[in-house]
């Protein structure tokens, strides 16, 4: 692998929940000269520099620069940290037939086909008095395929019931108390634990794959790419502007939550940005309509056993680069003016790029970026990578095409127009 695939793959092998992910964004911001702030303070530090604050599963990190115009605008690199998943049921021991089981739901629009005959572990974050602990496990878990031999009609077309048929084993025998077996693994006393929040996840580490090694392959790239793209970003800016990264929880369930897209953080901390630089309230609305938002998710490469999913114009390929994402429906915001300076960036960052348009037949999915832009009001351009195998435990991309993310959102935060 590259260097940067090698920096990436240990982001996602590090950041199993997204509990895990704002840890690493704060470590990595950290050890860059950032400082950590509480969430959420009365005020905020008024000098140049960087600054890390997290919500729970969401991180906003931002750069004033040294030199601050009198009327700023932001330049946002908007991001999630969640994956589609399974959830760890309250009550989650479970039994049956001799088996030890675990209760999950499913979270997000999971492939659940993709997540049969794998080893999983658990991660997530116990909490107790003293707080939250963050925990990950080796593999502990499998949620097994019935044989060919007790449904011979399998390849016809598999049906999961949800309740019944994906149901973790994690043992035979005795009963056994999952998040107590969890908290060994975070050296937690299981008696302390007042709550937890914790999902599955794939064990196997992020690896490039083909003859030329020309894809990589991990766990999480929706939409772990883009945090990792928007963060080596904001801590090489140099900008006149007010760099931001805001990397999101609960994209993949609707984003209406505290720390989702659809709740009050970035708003919030946007307002409190500008008042530490002294800007005028009068001036706020001003000075959001006039910044930029670049939304980066995850988007669709041309598949090729199932071409016909995908409009016959518009066929993005693996190492081709970033996609800019369009929708008449404004399922994706970019528009004539955002494809203008998406080519701009592109062209300033020296890399390829594409456009995607879904099947005029075919339901187009959405991400934060209509969703920031109602609640703000600002200019939004939707773009990201292509991937196959989207919200399968095990997605791929280009191997290429993660840094020229990275380039393009360094681009987008430099660009002074």
């Amino acid at each position: 692998m590259t260097q940067y695939l090698d920096d990436l793959a240990a982001f996602i092998h590090a950041s199993p929940s997204p509990y895990h992910v704002t840890a690493q964004v704060v470590a990595r911001a950290a050890e860059a000269g950032f400082t950590v702030l509480d969430d959420i303070p009365g005020e905020l530090p008024s000098a140049p520099g960087g600054y890390v604050l997290v919500r729970d599963g969401a991180v906003i990190a931002w750069r004033i620069p040294d030199n601050l115009p009198e009327h700023p605008t932001f330049r946002i690199v908007g991001a999630h940290t969640d994956s589609p998943t399974f959830r760890v049921k309250p009550l989650p021991n479970n039994t049956s037939d001799g088996y030890n089981r675990v209760g999950v739901e499913i979270y997000g629009g999971v492939l659940v086909n993709s997540w049969l005959d794998r080893d999983l572990g658990f991660a997530g974050r116990l909490i107790t008095d003293d707080g939250a602990h963050l925990v990950r496990t080796p593999a502990m878990a499998r949620i097994p395929q019935l044989a060919i031999h007790l449904d011979r009609s399998v390849n016809d077309g598999l049906k999961l019931d949800r309740q019944q048929h994906l149901v973790p084993i994690v043992g035979a025998g005795d009963d056994v108390d999952i998040v107590a077996a969890i908290a060994k693994h975070a050296e937690v006393d299981p008696a302390a634990i007042q709550g937890f929040d914790l999902v599955l996840t794939d064990t196997q580490e992020p690896a490039t794959i083909g003859v030329d090694e020309e894809f990589f392959a991990a766990p999480r790239l929706d939409n772990l790419v883009s945090v990792h793209a928007g963060l080596r970003a904001l801590l090489d800016a140099e900008s006149e502007h007010i760099t931001v990264l805001a990397a999101f929880d609960h994209e993949e369930v609707g984003s209406e939550t505290r720390t989702g897209a659809g709740g009050p953080m970035l708003e919030e901390m946007l307002t409190l940005i500008m008042a530490s630089q002294n800007i005028p309230a009068h001036l706020h609305r001003s000075i959001i309509a006039h910044s930029k938002l670049l939304s980066a998710d995850g988007g669709h490469l041309v598949h090729p056993n199932y071409a016909d999913r995908h409009d016959p114009q518009h066929h993005p390929l693996p190492n081709k680069g970033p996609i800019l994402k369009v929708n008449a429906t404004q399922r994706y915001l970019s528009d004539g003016r955002g494809a203008a300076q998406f080519n701009r960036w592109s062209a300033q960052a020296g890399i390829p790029h594409q456009v995607f348009v879904s099947k005029n037949t075919q339901p187009s999915g959405s991400t934060i970026g209509p969703i920031s832009a109602t609640r703000l009001g600002i200019e939004t351009i939707d773009a990201g990578i292509g991937l196959l195998s989207m919200h399968s435990v095990r997605e791929m991309c280009g191997a290429n095409d993660p840094e020229y993310l990275a380039k393009l959102a360094g681009a987008f935060y430099a660009d002074q127009q």
